[in-house]
């Protein structure tokens, strides 16, 4: 198989290339670098390119060409929530802007076969313990919207030439398979919490009395390196799809862990004496969101196989080696 990674000097995406590689499979990646680190995919060809500019479209079907790509993992994005809400034009603008102009050159190459990185954001303000795909996709800001237009998009391509896509709806990632891959963004609550750790500070808690066993938000925490394994499961189905379809996949462990569970895991993986600073509820933080990983498992055969205290384990390894803490 000759795969296309977009964003795949990413922290996902870095972790998508190395399994490809791993099992042979010829690997190109476009990426910016604006976030991206190429250190992580050494060896690989990385070719870079802005894929909001719609002047990409002719470079990137020449390359698809010419490295004979038959599928495309579709990682490139912004994903910052606060920002997106400061600048949704321009969120707009990257991240549908990119993945139409992804489209646009694998229709010239004949290029059928993409796998979209989407996001438990599409969910919005849904809550539970068990959210379905088929739930509710109303999403509140900016960022969730491009994805769940993203998703729409990946659809309305196969009906129109024959693309055979799926849409990955990630829920909360972290965690590392080396420290080379390790997550340097500080995003999420792993690296916020180890970020607190390095300044000395307490970990902040937004909210300490929702109806919840412990008061803290319940979230659905999946290893990066399960969330990789996903993506080679789907791409591999997609092999055996008809033309023309496209579904949508939550990623997650079906598992619920509170934000006071994790900061509890980090206190004992560290060794430090870390106590949380309980503050007030953030808008708009609903009590719990965890996924229904069931049509996953049902129909690509896929599962998370690792548990928090590996994510937080993982993850606490590569920050201490990257940081020389």
């Amino acid at each position: 198989m000759r795969t296309l990674v977009t964003g795949g000097a990413g922290f996902i995406g870095a972790h998508v290339v190395e399994l490809l590689r791993n099992r042979g499979d010829e690997v190109v990646i476009v990426d910016d670098l604006v976030t991206g680190l190429a250190h992580r995919v050494d060896g690989v060809e990385i070719h870079q390119m802005d894929l909001a500019d719609l002047s990409v479209v002719a470079p990137l079907t020449e390359l698809m060409r010419a490295k004979g790509i038959d599928s495309v993992i579709h990682f490139a994005a912004r994903k910052q929530v606060f920002e997106s809400v400061q600048r949704p034009a321009w969120y707009y603008q990257q991240n549908i802007g990119s993945l139409a102009n992804v489209l646009l050159a694998m229709q010239e190459a004949d290029v059928r076969r993409l796998v979209f990185s989407s996001s438990a954001s599409v969910y919005g303000t849904t809550e539970g313990a068990s959210i379905l795909e088929s739930d509710g996709t109303v999403p509140v800001n900016p960022y969730g919207e491009t994805k769940l237009m993203g998703e729409r998009l990946v659809a309305a391509a196969g009906a129109a030439w024959g693309l055979r896509g799926v849409s990955l709806r990630y829920f909360n990632v972290a965690g590392a398979a080396s420290a080379r891959l390790g997550d340097r963004a500080v995003l999420n609550l792993v690296p916020m919490v180890f970020e607190r750790i390095d300044a000395g500070e307490s970990p902040l808690v937004f909210g300490g009395d929702y109806d919840t066993p412990d008061g803290s938000c319940v979230r659905d925490y999946v290893h990066v390196s399960d969330l990789a394994d996903a993506h080679l499961a789907t791409l591999d189905n997609l092999g055996e799809r008809a033309d023309g379809w496209h579904d949508a996949f939550n990623v997650g462990t079906g598992v619920g862990t509170s934000v006071l569970e994790i900061v509890n895991l980090v206190r004992e993986v560290t060794g430090l004496d870390i106590r949380p600073e309980i503050r007030d509820r953030r808008a708009g933080d609903p009590a719990i969101v965890v996924a229904s990983a069931e049509k996953i498992e049902r129909e690509l055969g896929w599962r998370a196989r690792r548990g928090t205290a590996e994510i937080i384990e993982s993850a606490w390894s590569a920050h201490r080696a990257n940081t020389g803490a």
